[in-house]
């Protein structure tokens, strides 16, 4: 499906998205003030004086309606029962520009509650969707609408913040236009990846319980005393365990016994998918997404998956990334690009002639998701198809660097915070500073404040922080993002200004993870 964005266009392939657019006690350790007072919530006035400043004069109103439902999906040639919004997987694609007023009008037509998060907007703390934090949840059969500024050009989506929603097929992109975009290509894709199983025999539900039920005890829980393992920048030592594919349907055990497993990030999910999706897709009848030879096309790259990581890459052709998770970074090209849950990426390529695969490849799992790029004739790729850009130059987001606009004002930090990551599979849970959420001390933080995260993982899987509200710089390159990819027995520390007052979940992505504990809140304080 395709729509004009001035003189380019935007493609999600056939098949694809319709469109929506308007005209145990851990430590706790922080350096800093102490906190100096009550907590703001979502119902205060300084968020009410946050949005109020965003508001820029004359603003225009976008607005959406979005309809939670079960339904029944075709994933190309697979039918299946699922969540949706309206009818289709992803949901439609919702489209503003930087500065407008976003009103998305929601209708719950399930049997069940739910909630819609906007991933990766600094938007105001009452409208972020996060039950028990910013909003009571949207009971079934009633309506609830958000509306807030989108003050930042960029790549995102939305999806539920209720229980394991995101794992069925409640999801889809919002993009925010530059007003300022310099449009030096030709067309657009959106690219949205996911891994799923509902309607497959089980459900996102049963997964969770399935995993909660296991019991014992791993001997390594946190990971406490391998501090003596942070050299393990590049993982090597784990490349020998690739041959571990007949252990899948263990879901995996807990520190090196990991089912799944990747050279890149350690142990590298949960779950065993049955399949995994490019747009809504199988590779056994993929989208398509056409061009001409010679044109050069911005890719929005979105992971909408829920444990798992995807290596990306386009047969034949380089990728010449040039933003992360909304943010414009150095341009900076590579054969594939490694990509988190919750993460986006906008990479530029430069079309060759004929028919290539964009090949999503599950990081340390068995399986792919497809498309199919196309700008002339030629034979369509096999679904199981293996490019030898998967086994070249990969590219993680810490690998990023910002460009001077886009780089955070150099100050002193005002307050340091340490989130230690920890948990086991056997029993499963996941802890922030060895507490489970929602029974975690809160990340107090005062408006104003320049803070300083430093997320140390203390387990051997990988984890896609997010922090919701936010963007931050990472310390190391500068790239402002919201979600990062911090590996088994490494730390990654991020900045940000405090100037979103409110309550804001920060959480691993893997919605398992973060469903069993590991999450927390960052909260500010008067």
């Amino acid at each position: 499906m395709a729509s004009r964005v001035g003189r380019r266009s935007v493609l999600f392939g056939a098949g694809g998205l319709g469109v929506l657019a308007a005209g145990g006690i851990g430590i706790l350790k922080a350096t800093g003030g102490p906190s100096s007072g009550d907590a703001v919530d979502a119902g205060s006035a300084a968020v009410r004086r946050a949005e109020a400043e965003r508001r820029p004069a004359g603003q225009r109103t976008v607005t959406a309606d979005l309809r939670v439902q079960s339904a029944t999906v075709s994933l190309g040639g697979l039918v299946v029962p699922t969540w949706a919004y309206g009818d289709s997987v992803p949901g439609p694609l919702i489209r503003a520009t930087a500065g407008d007023l976003l009103k998305v009008n929601v209708d719950n037509a399930l049997g069940s509650e739910t909630s819609v998060h906007w991933h990766g907007i600094a938007l105001r703390n009452d409208m972020d969707g996060v039950p028990g934090i910013t909003q009571r949840p949207i009971a079934a059969g009633s309506r609830f609408t958000y509306e807030f500024t989108v003050p930042d050009p960029g790549t995102y989506f939305y999806h539920p913040h209720t229980g394991v929603q995101l794992d069925r097929g409640l999801y889809g992109v919002l993009v925010v236009d530059d007003p300022a975009e310099p449009g030096a290509y030709d067309q657009e894709w959106v690219v949205v990846l996911d891994d799923w199983v509902d309607g497959t025999g089980t459900t996102p539900d049963a997964i969770l319980e399935e995993l909660l039920a296991t019991t014992g005890s791993s001997g390594m829980d946190g990971m406490d005393g391998m501090d003596g393992m942070d050299g393990m920048d590049g993982m090597d030592g784990m490349d020998g365990m690739d041959g571990m594919d007949g252990m899948e349907g263990m879901h995996g055990m807990p520190g090196m016994g990991e089912a799944m497993q990747s050279p890149l990030l350690g142990g590298a999910g949960d779950v065993t998918y049955p399949h995994y999706l490019v747009n809504g897709r199988t590779p056994g009848a993929p989208a398509t997404l056409t061009g001409e030879p010679g044109q050069r096309v911005r890719i929005r790259i979105i992971n909408a998956g829920s444990d798992t990581a995807f290596r990306l890459a386009i047969g034949g052709h380089r990728l010449t990334v040039t933003h992360s998770d909304g943010f414009p970074v150095q341009e900076q090209a590579t054969d594939a690009l490694l990509i988190g849950m919750g993460e986006r990426y906008d990479v530029v390529v430069t079309l060759a002639d004929g028919a290539f695969p964009l090949v999503a490849s599950a990081e340390g799992k068995a399986g792919q998701g497809l498309a199919v790029v196309r700008t002339g004739s030629g034979r369509a790729p096999r679904g199981d198809v293996r490019v030898a850009e998967l086994d070249g130059q990969v590219l993680l987001g810490t690998d990023l660097v910002a460009t001077e606009a886009s780089r955070l004002p150099s100050r002193e930090v005002d307050r340091s915070i340490d989130l230690v990551l920890g948990g086991t599979m056997a029993p499963y849970r996941w802890t922030i500073n060895g507490e489970v959420f929602p029974d975690a001390r809160p990340l107090e933080v005062v408006e104003g404040e320049r803070i300083r995260l430093r997320f140390e993982n203390r387990t051997m899987m990988f984890h896609p922080m997010h922090l919701h509200g936010h963007t931050y710089g990472q310390v190391r390159g500068g790239a402002r993002k919201d979600t990062t990819i911090v590996r088994p027995m490494q730390t990654v520390e991020v900045d940000f200004d405090a100037t979103n007052p409110g309550q804001w979940a920060a959480h691993c992505h893997n919605i398992y993870h973060a469903e069993s504990g590991m999450m927390t809140t960052v909260s500010y304080r008067t």
